[in-house]
């Protein structure tokens, strides 16, 4: 019986997989069936097909620097951590966010796994991949509130946009309250994590599971940790994340310019104000990657801020080949040569100092097997 257990338990999350991925495809395929009936797709061909080597090279080139910056941001909030080691990790679980689906989750378990065979303990990478979490979250909120803002001073206030911008304003302190009262004391982050443990106790009672325990400890050593490299790196953490959010949208603007919306059709301004909103539209993990979400989102908003059908649809569809797309090649060769690779900790890796990845006093930096299997 005890045996059956867990063959049981894999049985569940195996058929969970399948059932997600079939609804995950009926939700894709019924999104492109609704789009590709408000454009010509010989006309879009034609837009994408239009475009010089010049424009092509020159979007392929923001392309490459758009994957580098998801490795600046881990390199901010992982001290220590190179850029190749950066690259491979975030190319990696990018590729399985956008494939599979609840591959958000599988690719933190990636993380975890690909950092420890870097010689990072768990408790370092959870605050590496909780800060970056943090951050990659406040600048969803912010961004459609600027947006916003801009399109106001535009002389495009309208009652609709003004209460967006002020849910969004409301979001967004929200969550830097929350974020400060856990980061304000021992005692604030003690409580924080007591709450939510019996927050959590009560859904797994749900679940049929049994309750968690030492939430609030975990909640106190992450506030340690957390101030330290924020009080050091938060101006680094800060300007990586906006810059890795700007260039997904400078891929877009450019994409647009290229196959034909000029700026008298859709200026760069609405053209934020949708880009920022189909960003918000991929925080619920409905399909992977938010394949289906997103391009909605886009070309609805784009074709109704006056771009033409065609235009805007092939301006999508390069803007996705270029960050949906590509991550997913580029990530499965990166995992390909992750785990044909023996790592192994070097000082750099456990160097310790302010903001560093170190162990702490009585803390060991956690060494794994080098291809540890990854927890799904």
């Amino acid at each position: 019986m005890v045996e059956q257990a867990p063959a049981a338990a894999s049985h569940r999350s195996r058929t969970r997989l399948v059932v997600q991925g079939l609804l995950s495809l009926v939700l894709v395929v019924a999104i492109f069936y609704y789009l590709r009936k408000k454009f010509d797709p010989a006309q879009a061909w034609a837009a994408i097909t239009a475009m010089t080597g010049l424009e092509l090279s020159i979007l392929g080139l923001l392309a490459v620097w758009n994957l580098c910056t998801y490795a600046f941001v881990w390199m901010m909030v992982t001290p220590g951590l190179g850029f190749r080691r950066a690259m491979v990790m975030t190319q990696a679980t990018t590729a399985v966010a956008n494939t599979v689906p609840g591959g958000s989750a599988i690719g933190i378990g990636m993380t975890y796994s690909m950092l420890g065979s870097w010689g990072y303990s768990r408790s370092r990478s959870t605050t590496a991949v909780l800060v970056s979490g943090v951050w990659n979250s406040f600048i969803k909120l912010a961004m459609p509130v600027l947006a916003l803002a801009l399109v106001a001073l535009q002389g495009g206030r309208t009652g609709g946009r003004v209460v967006a911008a002020l849910l969004g304003i409301a979001g967004l302190v929200a969550a830097i309250v929350v974020f400060a009262l856990l980061l304000r004391s021992e005692e604030a982050a003690r409580r924080f994590g007591l709450l939510a443990g019996r927050i959590a106790t009560r859904l797994r009672r749900i679940l049929r599971r049994g309750p968690v325990a030492g939430w609030e400890l975990a909640t106190v050593k992450f506030r340690a940790r957390t101030v330290d490299l924020v009080e050091h790196r938060w101006v680094g953490i800060t300007v990586t994340s906006l810059v890795s959010h700007l260039s997904l949208y400078v891929v877009l603007l450019v994409a647009l310019r290229d196959v034909g919306v000029s700026e008298a059709e859709v200026g760069w301004v609405e053209v934020l104000a949708v880009f920022a909103f189909a960003r918000l539209a991929t925080a619920i993990p409905l399909t992977p990657g938010g394949a289906g979400f997103v391009e909605g989102v886009l070309f609805t908003g784009l074709v109704g801020a006056g771009g033409d059908p065609a235009q805007v649809a092939a301006a999508v569809v390069v803007y996705r080949a270029l960050t949906w797309a590509l991550p997913i090649l580029v990530g499965i060769g990166c995992y390909g040569w992750w785990r044909r690779r023996t790592w192994t900790a070097t000082p750099q890796d456990t160097a310790s100092g302010p903001g560093g990845t170190g162990p702490s006093p009585g803390e060991a930096a956690v060494t794994t097997n080098p291809h540890p299997r990854v927890r799904r």
